[in-house]
């Protein structure tokens, strides 16, 4: 396509062939020197942004939609990185799948289910503010990279273990959690990089395609995984998972990426806790922030439980194929909720979207607890699927377009915290629960539970953000509503 050739002889921002894809050369600036830069190139983007669209319709494509997905996806510097996310998500997603199958199959106990999923993403719940302090004082690119060889190593370790006949669950579960403390460093920072490779208009498609890559990685890797689960044993597994670290690694070792702007003056102390500030000071980010951490704590223990639904109420084997394309239908399904954000539902209103999902959600997850027949139950994941990332991504939307770069690796630490971290203390909650009454009982309350956020979430905006002397100076303002 001629669009990025083009580009490249005009501009210099986002170009993989053109200065390493270095979108403008940042040094170290100011909280003040920021806004001036930006504001000085903000012509220069618009120019190269509207050059894109001309390129597209002299070549003949359909033009690109600002803001949309197609539009995000033709940067350089965002495809590099965003395919060597996609190949180490994947391999995330094998090992995340198979944990709980493999935890399953050697205890048969859903609590040591749910201390496994404690143990991996409880760190996000801990360790996600300090987290996003450091993405947003250190440089990014090295940041991902060193966590990305620290999280290589212990699945290399969790392979070593998956050897042993009766591997000592304790020592299991150490090693997931480095795992997890390593991510709870990685998933701020990614979260923060992610909107800075595109264009400020072109976030909401940035965003879509990032939901779609976890997600997609969450189709293929449980599906990958769970042939090889079968074939070869758990132990090849998890030795897949640490070789696709390379990948991200090398995506990041190529470009250049922009540097944080960072806030002189500014106490550690203070510094470590602004995001909590900037939400305090915008409704409509703590509103996002509040029904992410109801949602994950009583909706989305499904997605950590689901060897004991497939085991319980389906008859599937958690170690079989079938277990596999059962969780894989659910991940297709959240591929297809997050791409239709930036895609066909681009430009919708999302504060509306959110609680149609969170409806959706409610309905299709009551079906899928009532299931019994598998063959009923691949087409109802995907389903509760759909509502569920196309809830999430529209949250995230929303709250990133109201963030400033110099302030987005903290508040998206908060998001993390109420996703990720969230998501494992209601597992510990649920799992017991659904040994005791039944995981059928213990969906049905989640799906009830949607309903009522259904009703009475709302994350529209009311006003502008906060102005004057109480405005925190890393919050959007926007100009209209």
């Amino acid at each position: 396509m001629a669009v990025a050739s083009k580009r490249s002889a005009s501009h210099n921002w986002h170009d993989a062939d053109s200065d390493r894809s270095r979108p403008i050369d940042w040094p170290t600036m100011t909280e003040a020197e920021s806004a001036s830069a930006r504001s000085t190139t903000d012509d220069e983007i618009e120019a190269g942004v509207e050059l894109l669209v001309e390129d597209a319709i002299i070549d003949g494509d359909q033009p690109v939609r600002r803001g949309g997905a197609r539009a995000a996806f033709s940067y350089p510097t965002f495809r590099r990185v965003y395919f060597g996310a996609l190949l180490s998500n994947i391999g995330s997603w094998m090992q995340t799948v198979i944990l709980g199958a493999f935890i399953y199959h050697q205890t048969g106990s859903a609590t040591y289910v749910a201390l496994g999923t404690l143990a991996q993403l409880g760190p996000l719940l801990l360790f996600s503010i300090p987290g996003g302090a450091i993405a947003d004082r250190f440089d990014r690119r090295t940041v991902l990279m060193i966590v990305s060889v620290e999280q290589l190593l212990f699945s290399l370790g969790i392979a070593a273990l998956g050897t042993q006949p009766s591997p000592n669950m304790a020592e299991l579960l150490a090693f997931i959690l480095a795992i997890g403390v390593g991510q709870a460093v990685y998933a701020p920072a990614y979260s923060a990089l992610i909107p800075t490779l595109v264009d400020r208009k072109d976030m909401a498609g940035a965003i879509s395609l990032n939901s779609a890559n976890m997600n997609l990685s969450r189709v293929i890797g449980p599906a990958i995984g769970g042939v090889l689960y079968a074939t070869v044993g758990a132990s090849w597994v998890f030795v897949g998972n640490a070789v696709t670290y390379l990948f991200i690694i090398a995506a990041l070792w190529g470009v250049q990426l922009p540097r944080v702007a960072i806030e002189v003056g500014e106490s550690r102390l203070r510094r470590l806790f602004g995001g909590i500030r900037a939400a305090r000071r915008d409704p409509v980010v703590a509103r996002c922030l509040c029904t992410m951490v109801l949602f994950s704590f009583f909706c989305l223990p499904v997605a950590v439980l689901m060897p004991v639904l497939a085991h319980n109420s389906l008859g599937l084997n958690e170690d079989s194929v079938a277990y596999g394309l059962l969780y894989a239908s659910f991940g297709l399904g959240a591929v297809v909720g997050a791409l239709s954000i930036g895609t066909f539902l681009h430009g919708r209103d999302l504060a509306k979207l959110v609680r149609i999902g969170l409806a959706g959600y409610a309905l299709s997850l009551a079906a899928f607890s009532l299931i019994r027949q598998p063959g009923f139950a691949y087409p109802a994941a995907f389903l509760v699927g759909v509502c569920y990332f196309g809830t999430v991504t529209s949250l995230s939307t929303v709250l990133q377009q109201r963030l400033d770069d110099s302030v987005r690796g903290r508040v998206m630490a908060l998001w993390i915290m109420a996703f990720g971290g969230t998501v494992p203390i209601g597992a510990i909650v649920a799992g017991p629960l659904s040994d005791l009454v039944g995981i059928t009982t213990v969906l049905l309350a989640g799906a009830a539970v949607s309903a009522v956020l259904a009703i009475f979430a709302s994350v529209a905006p009311v006003h502008a953000a906060p102005l004057g002397d109480g405005a925190f100076p890393g919050t959007k303002r926007p100009q209209s509503e």
